[in-house]
């Protein structure tokens, strides 16, 4: 599944490979916001952390990989 997170005031969007399911990747993230913490960090495919300051999220996206790269016709 693919992670994409926006951050006030950054052009671009910081894009996370992770193999856990979305549910508890935005669980993590609410409870981070509602705690008050100050980083929200997040570990993607190969175990590396990514740590997004929790007050400056715009948006989270979720891309899983069945609903990607469809092609041809197909209804």
């Amino acid at each position: 599944m693919e992670v994409r997170i926006g951050v006030v005031h950054t052009p671009k969007e910081l894009t996370l490979e992770s193999d856990a399911d979305p549910d508890s990747v935005l669980k993590t993230i609410e409870d981070a916001v509602t705690a008050g913490s100050a980083f929200i960090w997040l570990e993607d495919g190969k175990g590396r952390k990514l740590g997004v300051p929790a007050d400056k999220i715009a948006y989270v996206e979720f891309k899983t990989d069945e609903a990607s790269n469809k092609m041809g016709f197909g209804r």
